[in-house]
């Protein structure tokens, strides 16, 4: 079983296979419009706009699951046309924990649940156990974390919500280089 054996809806609903993305380098984020992390969609344009010609895609999976992404689809792609002008393509809101977690999104934590972070993270969890958020085991913990996954399909990395575009780039460039 691969990443590509899965199908999702897109923000518009329309089925899309993730199998059309075989070939391709992938970072897979759980977002959300109204959150402290939410201006790393600027970072994360950046990335695609400097990378999408060498073969990577960014799937953006909008989710409430930290009930900071209220709005529907049609209001969360209006958000992100008008505030960040955001290219790669965007997924229709999801759940990523929890009985009703997408498929996907199990299978993403099932391949890869321990994280690459950083010193900032360390704060984040201390945070998210001040709100008495429970996440246990490979449950995504916020907003924004990533998961990078190669041509073939495989989950290669776990990146915590807090490491920037910038920490991930050179294991992105290597999974890039791979690709030729």
């Amino acid at each position: 079983m691969s990443i590509h054996d899965f199908s999702v809806k897109d923000i518009h609903g329309k089925e899309v296979r993730l199998s059309d993305f075989k070939g391709k380098t992938l970072l897979i984020v759980n977002t959300a419009t109204k959150c402290s992390l939410t201006p790393q969609y600027d970072d994360l344009e950046e990335l695609y706009q400097k990378y999408k010609d060498k073969g990577l895609v960014i799937l953006d999976f909008p989710s409430n699951e930290f009930g900071q992404a209220v709005e529907d689809n049609a209001e969360i792609t209006k958000f992100l046309k008008e505030e960040y002008q955001i290219s790669f393509p965007i997924f229709a809101k999801i759940n990523i924990n929890g009985e009703s977690t997408h498929p996907l999104y199990a299978y993403l934590k099932e391949q890869k649940g321990e994280e690459v972070a950083n010193s900032k993270y360390e704060i984040l969890l201390e945070i998210i156990a001040q709100m008495n958020e429970t996440r246990t085991g490979n449950d995504i913990k916020w907003n924004f974390t990533k998961f990078l996954v190669d041509k073939d399909g495989k989950v290669t990395q776990r990146f915590a919500p807090t490491v920037s575009t910038k920490e991930m780039e050179s294991v992105i460039q290597e999974e890039l280089a791979n690709m030729a």
